[in-house]
């Protein structure tokens, strides 16, 4: 302040009105270290006498102003300390005016602080003689001081917060480092504040009590005892010395809020990474049963134990398959499961391959050809899908010896069960019901499938749409409809066509088109209507000889379009065959076969949106996605036995799974299929397509993936079928997230650890799709008052039992105002929406962790 000011505030407290009983004014200006004492002589304030005190005029000065003149205002100028005992001046001054014009009393006034805060404000004046966090002090605001909010606001300054917060500044000095000396929070509280008040602080907070006192203790301290919330303590004996003996659910609920942080989580996990080994968490564990551990998840290694354990029992063979995937599905609302997901999901399939075979250990049944094709449409199918997304994740952690070990059981339920028994099954049914008619009743014909499904749409003038997958086998389209019909407001309907035999692209692909006759001639190739219909120009050429209005297109020149070349391209026509072919591409080649699975999945990512843009862009309402043929396809190497010799025949091809052959006999380890049922087959043709899964023994690599033979997963085709519905259309339903409600009656808290009860209202079916919330409580401004939990609602139980979530929350050790309102709080994960906000009462009377 400078003398202008003190003047102004000085002339300010003269012209005041006079209070009762007062004729003048007098003001003692105190100013101990002399901060302005060689410009009080400039001072000038109207009718106001100027006097200075000094030691040896303090009788002169009582006098003055006791006798002598006792009318005037006077302004009392003074180096002394007046509040001294034997000061002559002591009972002036109580009746008078004290005013400081020094830096600290300029500061208690500027910041409005009661001046019975001073020696708290003279303790920290190193902190406040720096503008700017004099200025970010100012900012917060703050109404009343007292010595707890003061020094919440200066460490909340140092530590660049935007709001005074100590759960906020002890995470920003832990985020720094672990370090002692070289934290830069812990240096400006050593300079500027005093680090041991920041220590009281924690210890008052977290119940962190050591000697010695260390960043790297306070963390461990922290993570142990938040993790005892989870577990019973006589369990822990070994780290009792890290948990807290009070504010336990303080500990919590920081741990909780800094783990679950977008950003600052990564910091969390390394953090917690070094405790659990300084606490030697796997040797504890050890002597803890999963399920007293199950729901905890403030370390890693937690959930490295869990898929230790589900692993070990699949590969001692323990059957509890109900509990693994239980214990896999809870964990995934847990903190770490995003950093062990390709585990879990190929611990999880694995499960599923495993839990399938117990249900048929008594072996798959042996039956006629069209019963077994609707076993694998209703059922079987599902062990492909299973293996499949067994390998999407094994990929995503090839080189984890666990998943290596997995590996072995999953081929040897798979691949050395389940494709040898079925598929065995499965020949001996063709060799008895379709050797001289490829064909099954009340199942479609590939060959039909323009005649039965598009011709009708052409005739009336309506535009159609048809997507062809190559190699897309039926499980892929079951999960793309599941996809189409849970992520559009269309609807998708999935059935199984028997493809062609053998069950080769060229073929396939020929008998989905519009024709009269399908056949081959004397070097293989396929004509259709007597036209070669390979490649995409001849395929154009067959469609407008149907329709003039054609279009024979690949998907990648449609996704390089934007959309209005997208609609010029289109215009005016009627039907258009689109052709994707990324799964097939993949598998055909040695150099890329192994990555097949993950081109299923990258495939049904492009279909997905072709479906989209087919809608969308180019108003398509009637589209089909179909496939040429399924494949073959299993990750570990072929054995020899996987192999046949090549039997000395005229044959017109050959291929791994197929041949060619004007003759007609019967060859050991081969089907034989007349294929005048397939096509007009003038060469007189019979394919030979070896037993079950077997490849014939030919040159070169790539015998993994495969096509061209009879089995299940190369014959079932997928036809789906999309109707696109507009909002408001007769028979639109709307995609709508499932609803997760708290059904507990309860709206009164009194205990600061409480349950809650919370129901998935409807199943997850078609346009009812997941919803994930997180839940904490909160107050009325939405401070966050309690851990998160998170409810994934996904299930798709028809017993409402099944969907219903038990959680457990834990309030912050703070007094609550029993006449407020505070809310639980259940946010959408995807958008942040609230989507419920229910009040309660919270009366825990005496702030205790008696009950933690």
């Amino acid at each position: 302040m400078n003398m202008h000011q003190v003047e102004a505030s000085l002339q300010a407290i003269f012209d005041k009105p006079l209070e009762d009983g007062e004729n003048r004014r007098i003001v003692f200006w105190l100013d101990q270290d002399r901060e302005l004492s060689e410009e009080v002589d400039q001072l000038k304030l109207n009718n106001v006498k100027f006097h200075t005190l000094t030691e040896r005029n303090q009788f002169a000065t009582k006098y003055l102003l006791e006798e002598e003149d006792l009318e005037s205002s006077y302004l009392i100028y003074t180096n002394l300390e007046l509040d001294i005992e034997d000061n002559w001046l002591a009972d002036t001054v109580l009746y008078s005016k004290t005013f400081f014009a020094d830096r600290l009393s300029l500061i208690l006034s500027e910041l409005k602080i009661d001046p019975a805060l001073r020696p708290v404000v003279k303790r920290h004046e190193k902190f406040f003689n720096n503008k700017e966090r004099f200025r970010k002090f100012q900012a917060y605001g703050i109404e009343s001081f007292t010595e707890e909010t003061t020094e919440l606001a200066i460490m909340s300054v140092l530590c660049n917060l935007k709001t005074p917060d100590f759960e906020a500044v002890l995470k920003t000095v832990l985020l720094d480092t672990l370090d002692n000396e070289d934290n830069k929070y812990i240096s400006a509280f050593n300079k500027f504040f005093g680090v041991d008040i920041f220590w009281n602080w924690v210890d008052r907070r977290y119940g962190y009590e050591r000697p010695v006192k260390t960043l790297k203790t306070l963390f461990i301290h922290l993570a142990v005892t938040a993790f005892s919330h989870s577990v019973d303590e006589r369990y822990l004996q070994n780290v009792k010395d890290f948990i807290a003996d009070r504010q336990k659910a303080n500990a919590l609920v920081f741990v909780d809020h800094w783990m679950h942080h977008k950003v600052d989580e990564t910091v969390f996990n390394e953090y917690a990474m070094m405790a659990e080994q300084e606490i030697n968490l796997p040797t504890l564990l050890q002597s803890v049963p999963i399920d007293e551990f199950k729901q905890a998840e403030t370390f890693p290694y937690i959930d490295k134990a869990i898929i230790i354990h589900i692993a070990n029992s699949l590969l001692e063979q323990r059957e509890d398959f109900e509990d693994y995937l239980k214990l896999i599905r809870l964990r995934r609302a847990k903190h770490y499961y995003e950093q062990y997901r390709a585990i879990y999901e190929a611990l999880y399939y694995t499960v599923k391959l495993q839990e399938f075979y117990l249900e048929h250990k008594a072996g798959l049944p042996q039956s006629n050809a069209a019963d077994l094709f609707k076993a694998y449409r209703d059922t079987y199918h599902l062990m492909d899908f299973y293996y499949r997304k067994f390998y999407v994740a094994f990929d995503e952690e090839s080189n984890h010896e666990l998943l290596k070990k997995l590996k072995e059981l999953v081929e040897h339920v798979y691949t050395d069960w389940f494709m040898g028994e079925l598929n065995a099954h499965w020949s001996q049914a063709v060799r008895a019901d379709l050797a001289n008619s490829w064909s099954l009743p009340n199942v479609q014909n590939q060959q039909r499938f323009y005649s039965s499904v598009v011709s009708d749409h052409i005739q009336k003038g309506e535009r159609a749409f048809v997507i062809i997958s190559d190699a897309m086998r039926y499980e892929v389209g079951v999960e793309l409809a599941e996809r189409l019909n849970s992520g559009t407001i269309g609807t998708c309907a999935v059935e199984p066509f028997l493809s062609v035999v053998p069950s080769v692209t060229k073929l396939g692909m020929a008998a989905l088109l519009p024709h009269r006759t399908i056949d081959f001639d004397d070097k293989g190739r396929v004509l259709v209507d007597g036209k070669d219909s390979s490649g995409l120009e001849n395929r154009q050429k067959i469609l407008e000889s149907y329709e003039p209005e054609s279009l024979a297109i690949h998907f990648r020149d449609i996704f390089t379009m934007n959309k209005a070349g997208r609609r010029e391209t289109f215009k005016g026509k009627k039907l258009v065959y689109i052709y994707h072919d990324t799964i097939d591409a993949t598998g055909d080649k040695a150099s890329t076969e192994a990555s097949t699975f993950g081109a299923v999945e990258q495939s049904l990512d492009q279909l997905a949106d072709l479906v989209k843009i087919i809608r969308d862009d180019l108003s398509g309402t009637n589209i089909y996605i179909t496939a040429d043929h399924g494949f073959i396809y299993q990750r570990e190497e072929l054995a020899e036995s996987d192999k046949i010799v090549k039997e000395a025949i005229e044959a017109i091809e050959v291929k791994r799974r197929y041949m060619l052959s004007p003759e007609n006999r019967e060859i050991d380890g081969q089907l034989t299929v007349d294929l005048s049922s397939v096509v007009k087959n003038e060469q007189g043709l019979v394919t030979y397509m070896p037993n079950g899964t077997i490849r014939n023994r030919m040159q070169g690599s790539g015998v993994n993936f495969v096509h061209g033979g009879a089995s299940l997963q190369e014959v079932v085709v997928p036809l789906l079928t999309f109707k696109n519905k507009r909002s408001g259309q007769r028979g639109m339903q709307a995609i709508q997230k499932v609803d997760i409600k708290l059904t507990s009656s309860i709206r009164k808290i009194t205990n600061s650890i409480f349950n809650l009860e919370f129901f998935q209202t409807e199943k997850v079916e078609d346009k009812r799709v997941p919803r994930t919330v997180t839940i904490q409580m909160e107050d009325a401004e939405g401070i966050v008052l309690s851990n998160a939990e998170t409810i994934i609602g996904d299930r798709t139980n028809d017993k409402p039992a099944e969907r219903m979530f038990r959680l457990q929350f834990v309030l912050k050790s703070i007094s609550y105002d029993r006449a407020k309102a505070y809310y639980l709080v259940s946010k959408d994960v995807e958008t942040g929406a609230i989507v419920e906000k229910v009040p309660f009462s919270i009366n825990l009377g005496i702030v205790s962790d008696f009950d933690f």
